[in-house]
């Protein structure tokens, strides 16, 4: 398995791989293995590509088979989610200290391709994605809906990320998530 950074040229594949799993376009027998609520255009990804640095791949076979969306605050705040998200970082405390957008990132979505989910893929393209966002920010922050428990449960059991706390959003319950991204989940 090959984990990078996304170049412009991988984009056009990366939303192929996204339009399969988003939860306006995937399967409906797809969705309980999870799914990817927020669409993205190709403006957004080349913005995530250039300014933030923030979309890693991996490749098997010379085929995307996953992705991870890593970037600061300032960059997520057009959606009101976010926003949303950004309002309350100061009420949350981890590592002792007050969540911030100049300390915390916003990790994900993250999309694995069903056919080599259970691989270590997760939990590689993580690894490889935590420990470049680590050089800007000690603390990442995520999102999962309740409606998705496979979800959760990779991102609890598999990536052992704590959950903060649970919030509502537009009529959607979601838990909060943390991770400290000097901690390598993998030993090298």
């Amino acid at each position: 398995m090959i984990y990078r950074l996304a170049k412009l040229d991988d984009i056009e594949k990366i939303l192929k791989l996204h339009f399969r799993y988003q939860v306006d376009s995937i399967k409906e027998e797809d969705k309980a293995d999870g799914f990817v609520t927020t669409a993205f255009t190709t403006k957004q990804l080349t913005s995530l590509i250039n300014e933030e640095q923030g979309l890693f791949i991996a490749i098997k076979e010379e085929k995307i088979v996953a992705y991870v969306m890593s970037a600061s605050w300032q960059f997520w705040s057009i959606w009101p989610m976010f926003e949303h998200m950004i309002k309350d970082l100061h009420n949350l405390t981890y590592l002792g200290k007050t969540i911030s957008v100049e300390n915390s990132y916003q990790y994900g979505p993250v999309c694995v391709d069903k056919n080599v989910r259970g691989t270590g893929v997760l939990e590689g393209i993580f690894d490889f994605a935590r420990e470049k966002m680590s050089k800007r920010f000690p603390i990442l922050v995520t999102f999962v809906n309740k409606i998705n428990p496979r979800s959760y449960q990779a991102h609890k059991r598999k990536l052992k990320l704590e959950v903060i706390q649970e919030f509502e959003y537009n009529n959607n319950q979601y838990y909060e998530m943390v991770y400290d991204t000097s901690k390598a989940l993998k030993s090298k």
